[in-house]
């Protein structure tokens, strides 16, 4: 059972990282860019954040403002950017496409972290990088005969979407050496909020705002998918590996899978399948626990 436990939380929390297209594509409908949702998601999650804090967690939410260009990495160039971008490619495209081109954000890492972190890159390393390539690839090369499927700036956004949530664990991984993962979030999604609130406009739509479905749904996302999901990862991540954490957070792109061929009747083609398989293979192989690499390489 203890073994299960962390699993479980963390398969809960993926599961609702799945669902996210949910209230973008209803916020989107009302009329709110992703821009806005973005703002939408960051200040609420933040204020949700800023009362958990508070009461159980006061201690954290000490920082010392030489670091806070850290948190400007994070929350700027990390989480505005990847939120923007996924959101966009939300969209533009497949939600099971968009959420699979988010995670080719581990070949993002991994070359960030040869280039700027020293870290070696291994054979597997190299393999994994390449499987993500070729899986876009052919992910890409569908938009060509389906344009229903995907469009140019779904590819894009979906990349970028990739790329800024890579960016979270190079910025995160220094921030990480001196804080815990409470304080890097809740000053992750402080910073972006701060940096947000006065470049979305959002104020123009005051009265959309207050409106019955936007606070439903604006609620619902920063509670369920943001917060929520958080808490229970990392309360999952005290019990396991962060490798095995990454490889049970794939279940991410399935629930999207599903909900995009159930809930919004979106196809998948073959070749569609066989590049999405590439990246998450992909993904599984660069997270895998350093004896099982060792018994893949023998």
């Amino acid at each position: 059972m203890k073994h299960v436990y962390p699993i479980f939380l963390i398969s809960i929390s993926a599961t609702l990282w799945g669902i996210i297209a949910i209230f973008v594509r209803k916020l989107s409908a009302i009329g709110l860019s992703s821009m806005e949702i973005v703002t939408i998601r960051v200040v609420m999650a933040a204020i949700l954040l800023g009362i958990i804090g508070l009461v159980k967690y006061r201690p954290q939410m000490k920082i010392s403002l030489s670091d806070l260009k850290l948190f400007i990495g994070t929350g700027i160039f990390s989480i505005v950017l990847f939120n923007w971008c996924y959101f966009t490619s939300v969209n533009q495209m497949n939600l099971s496409l968009a959420v699979i081109l988010l995670y080719t954000s581990p070949a993002f890492v991994t070359i960030l972290s040869f280039l700027f972190l020293k870290e070696k890159m291994t054979w597997l390393k190299a393999v994994s990088v390449s499987g993500t390539i070729l899986g876009c690839m052919l992910i890409a090369g569908v938009s060509q005969h389906d344009a229903a499927s995907l469009s140019t700036l779904g590819i894009i956004t979906g990349l970028g979407a990739g790329f800024g949530y890579a960016l979270y664990s190079i910025f995160g991984k220094f921030a990480l050496e001196k804080y815990q993962p409470f304080t890097v979030t809740f000053y992750t999604f402080l910073i972006a909020a701060i940096f947000l609130l006065p470049i979305s406009g959002l104020w123009n739509k005051a009265g959309l705002l207050f409106s019955g479905q936007v606070l439903i749904y604006g609620i619902g996302f920063a509670l369920f998918p943001t917060v929520i999901a958080f808490l229970l990862y990392t309360k999952g991540l005290e019990k396991i590996e962060s490798s095995k954490a990454a490889i049970i957070a794939t279940v991410e792109p399935l629930v999207a899978t599903l909900l995009s061929l159930l809930l919004y009747k979106e196809s998948f083609g073959l070749i569609q399948a066989i590049g999405s398989s590439l990246i998450l293979a992909s993904v599984i192989i660069v997270n895998l626990p350093k004896k099982q690499k060792a018994s893949i390489i023998d």
